[in-house]
């Protein structure tokens, strides 16, 4: 059985891991993402833009997760494999 991250994202960051010119997703080390993150591990991420039933989607390897500070603040740094399928996305 395949094990399934599910994340929403904006726009302009759909395009970026689409353009492979994004290879790591960031969220904050908040308790909702610790349960969600740590101690887990999923095969796939599915990315959605949006909560509408034709937005655009997209399967992306699951390459791990780390603890980092960015910017200062501490996050979650998801690591992006391939892009294993994209549905209803224009560039």
């Amino acid at each position: 059985m395949t094990s399934i991250l599910h994340l929403n994202l904006h726009r302009i960051f759909f395009s970026q891991i689409a353009d492979k010119t994004k290879r790591m997703e960031y969220r904050r080390r908040t308790p909702y993402w610790k349960t969600r993150l740590e101690n887990r591990q999923y095969d796939v991420i599915q990315f959605r833009n949006g909560y509408a039933s034709d937005a655009p989607e997209m399967l992306v390897e699951f390459l791990g997760v780390r603890r980092i500070k960015k910017d200062g603040k501490n996050v979650y740094a998801i690591r992006l494999g391939k892009i294993l399928k994209i549905k209803r996305w224009k560039r």
